[in-house]
């Protein structure tokens, strides 16, 4: 693993940062062109984007870092090392959700529409960024005899090894590559604003839900009834997605009867 990709004089060029960064230019450049029909420019976007790593970047490192608060408490400076790993995508997802609801509400942009063009996005940064993961040497799985384990450095930086171990880092990438391409194929023909973001919910829902498993022992911990942190997590996320899928379509079917009513 490679967690200092390079060097410039005495700054180090960390593989975590920069696939994080590269994520984010992934699914702006995906809002870009999705947003064009709707006159979202690349001006709106890149003023977004930046409201969205910020708010995305310090509530994710929050919620991990009172999540693992034992480990912190005693060296709390740490907390701040952001360039050694250690995102809750979760909490990543609740800041850019505020930031872009505090953008639109500001710019007089449609949230929900806004949140289906960028939907794709968001599963295309994610496979980016779980590669930043694997270069780091985190969020790795149980040990496994599979002729595709690795050994990762543990903790980050260290020079102890763990034994072979599930690469789930990889199977987050190629998860939600398929993702982003089946939201890109689903996108254009959602029946009412928020369907496309709704789906994405359920869909990464599902997939934490299922690697989480892999992790469970390694780079992951039990919270209540075998289940860990991320895997209730998803499920509250799975939830709340249904009822505001349902919720929007609902809406959606009573404004155009109300539009079939006017014109009557």
């Amino acid at each position: 693993m490679h967690s200092v990709l390079f060097k410039i004089g005495p700054f180090a060029v960390h593989s975590y940062g920069l696939m994080v960064v590269l994520g984010f230019m992934a699914a702006a450049l995906w809002l870009i062109r999705a947003g064009k029909e709707d006159g979202i420019t690349s001006e709106m976007v890149f003023d977004l984007m930046l409201y969205i790593m910020a708010a995305a970047v310090v509530m994710s490192r929050l919620v991990f870092v009172l999540l693992e608060w034992r480990a912190y408490a005693p060296h709390p400076v740490d907390a701040l090392k952001i360039w050694e790993g250690g995102l809750s995508f979760h909490g990543g997802l609740l800041g850019g959700i505020l930031a872009a609801l505090w953008y639109c509400r500001r710019h007089a942009v449609p949230f929900w529409k806004l949140a289906d063009h960028a939907a794709p996005g968001l599963a295309l940064g994610y496979a980016i960024a779980r590669i930043g993961c694997f270069l780091n040497g985190c969020c790795y799985g149980t040990p496994t005899g599979l002729p595709w384990a690795c050994r990762f450095q543990d903790p980050p930086l260290s020079g102890h090894l763990t034994p072979p171990s599930h690469p789930t880092q990889l199977y987050a990438t190629l998860i939600n590559l398929g993702v982003f391409f089946m939201l890109a194929s689903l996108w254009k023909r959602r029946r009412y604003d928020g369907q496309t973001f709704g789906q994405y919910l359920i869909a990464y829902a599902a997939y934490r839900f299922f690697v989480e498993f892999f992790r469970k022992g390694a780079t992951a911990r039990d919270l209540a009834l075998g289940l860990t942190e991320a895997q209730w997590a998803s499920i509250v996320m799975a939830l709340l997605a249904l009822v505001l899928m349902r919720y929007l379509n609902g809406r959606a079917e009573r404004k155009k009867e109300e539009g079939v009513s006017r014109n009557r």
